[in-house]
């Protein structure tokens, strides 16, 4: 769309600060990003907005929540200079994101129930196990047979961040306590249902900034409202998109 806009009534750059709650200084930046369409001038260099701008600068401020600063500036340039498709394929992106953030959620919370159902403490039969060095301590080998796995593996999985043992100070051998047993077993869940380590890396962070598993319930409660309040600045971004989409050109079908 040209810069001969259709108006229906002229708006100052003050008229569409005021109706947004920003400054006139960020209406014209709006404009220079390509956020806006071009706006016409007065004779003296005025901007003159339309009706047509103030529903873009409402389907920008919509689409802010849903896909972030950086994706809503992209699509509303797409649709300022008439490659709609590539809005589309912005806003598909950002829809696929969000259902790959909510598939790692459904892992993450899966693996968690899977622990909470195959950990059991152990029997206390007063002697000190084979395998144990100091108490809550294991080795790599009766914890690599435990979960199903080569020692080879778990090392992998420490040299990527994923488990963190220290070390025997009289033999030297890699000693695993409670929580790296817990961040192995994490692990081994996500790995079996598909992730990658450095997937899993921020996820074995998070687990251990919590505390372990039980203060993440609160994390994860968290996560889920986040996600939900994403699912839902996209539909209502959608809707300011499309009105845009329709007042640009009014026989879209």
């Amino acid at each position: 769309m040209g810069r001969n806009l259709q108006s229906g009534g002229r708006l100052r750059p003050v008229d569409l600060a005021r109706g947004s709650g920003l400054s006139t200084q960020a209406i014209r930046n709006y404009e220079e990003a390509g956020i806006l369409p071009g706006a016409d001038r007065t004779p003296h260099g005025h901007r003159v907005y339309t009706p047509l701008h103030a529903q873009a600068l409402r389907a920008f401020l919509a689409l802010l929540p849903g896909h972030g600063h950086q994706t809503a500036t992209s699509i509303m340039r797409a649709v300022n200079q008439d490659t709609v498709d590539e809005a589309f394929r912005l806003i598909d992106g950002s829809h696929a994101q969000l259902l790959d953030d909510r598939r790692t959620l459904q892992a993450v919370e899966n693996a968690l129930r899977e622990l909470a159902s195959t950990v059991s403490p152990e029997p206390d039969t007063g002697a000190e196990p084979a395998a144990v060095s100091r108490p809550g301590g294991t080795f790599i080998g009766p914890l690599a047979v435990k979960l199903g796995i080569r020692p080879a593996t778990l090392r992998k999985w420490e040299r990527a961040g994923l488990v963190r043992p220290c070390r025997d100070p009289r033999t030297g051998y890699r000693v695993y306590d409670a929580a790296d047993v817990r961040d192995a077993r994490l692990t081994h869940q996500l790995r079996r249902g598909g992730y990658l380590l450095e997937q899993i890396a921020p996820l074995i962070a998070q687990v251990r900034a919590a505390g372990g598993l039980e203060p993440l319930e609160t994390a994860l409660s968290d996560w889920h409202g986040r996600l939900s309040a994403r699912g839902r600045a996209m539909l209502t971004g959608a809707a300011e998109m499309e009105a845009y989409l329709r007042e640009r050109a009014p026989t879209m079908p």
